[in-house]
């Protein structure tokens, strides 16, 4: 018997109150672990943070992972250990791989607190694949990328290639990554050539497959079915995943690995301070938490 049902899994992210703002994590989750490379992935916003205030992720070390960051309104001034400093603002993507071990810290910039900053994106991450875990840490960011236009939808190909568009972005297994924003009574086609693909709806309504989303929640797809995404009214909508990972990632805090052992080093390494200070923001730090928000679930 043939299934025909688009949807394989659902997964309702856990919602994190961070007082002026919400992040909800879809993945890590018990239900499951992974969809293609990514390991991670949290939705924050839209917020109005108050005035002279402002995000303040402290200097945290990461390893074995790439990060994404791609915000929808908003900025982010981004410092890491390898001397790198981006302004993330809507349109760009910023990829950070920690491979061996890098240290980054998050926080908004100082001419938005003066108005009150605007928050309101997702952040990802990737684990690397078995051979390239402890790669040189690196950071890019990348403007330029490819604009789908059809028939009142539009999508920025983030990482990839999707719709024949390939964007620039340094993809270290076979990952795509999308941002689809549908006008009212437009569609766009979901291709089937991925190993595993989830759609998060960000705003408005939508359906896949004549499947209707639910907001903020990850809606794995099927595997093999090529599919329509459609939206009456408008919505906004993120397309991920990519090639299955053969061998399991664990997770322990801001740590991504094939193996305990390495993450028990890492561990060990934060403690000592052997990890490289971020320059700019070296006056702080998150101390190795006892019991971490993000855990595997073997």
């Amino acid at each position: 018997m043939i299934n025909d049902d688009p949807v394989e899994q659902t997964i309702t992210p856990v919602a994190h109150d961070l007082g002026q703002f919400e992040v909800r994590r879809a993945l890590p989750s018990k239900a499951r672990s992974m969809v293609g490379p990514f390991i991670f992935v949290d939705q924050f916003g839209p917020a109005q943070l108050a005035l002279g205030e402002g995000m303040d992720v402290r200097p945290h070390p990461h390893i074995n992972l790439a990060t994404v960051t791609w915000l929808f309104e908003g900025a982010i001034d981004h410092r890491d250990s390898v001397g790198s400093f981006a302004t993330i603002r809507p349109g760009q993507v910023n990829l950070m791989t920690a491979g061996r071990g890098i240290v980054h810290s998050e926080r908004s910039p100082s001419q938005d607190r003066a108005r009150g900053p605007r928050l309101y994106g997702m952040q990802t991450w990737l684990a690397l694949p078995d051979e390239r875990e402890e790669l040189d840490p690196a950071f890019e960011a990348q403007t330029e990328l490819p604009i789908v236009e059809d028939s009142g939808a539009r999508a920025t190909v983030v990482m990839g290639t999707l719709w024949g568009r390939r964007a620039p972005t340094t993809t270290h297994a076979d990952t795509i990554y999308a941002d689809i924003v549908l006008g009212a009574r437009s569609s766009i086609p979901v291709d089937a050539d991925a190993d595993e693909r989830a759609v998060m709806l960000i705003a408005g309504d939508a359906a896949i497959g004549g499947v209707p989303l639910n907001l903020y929640e990850l809606t794995v797809l099927r595997p093999g079915l090529a599919l329509k995404l459609e939206s009456a009214t408008g919505a906004r909508v993120v397309l991920l995943g990519g090639e299955a990972f053969r061998t399991p990632r664990h997770v322990w805090w801001n740590f991504v690995s094939s193996s305990r052992d390495r993450i028990e080093q890492a561990k060990r390494d934060w403690l000592a301070g052997r990890f490289p200070l971020v320059p700019g923001d070296t006056e702080e730090y998150i101390p190795l938490p006892e019991r971490p928000t993000t855990v595997s679930y073997p």
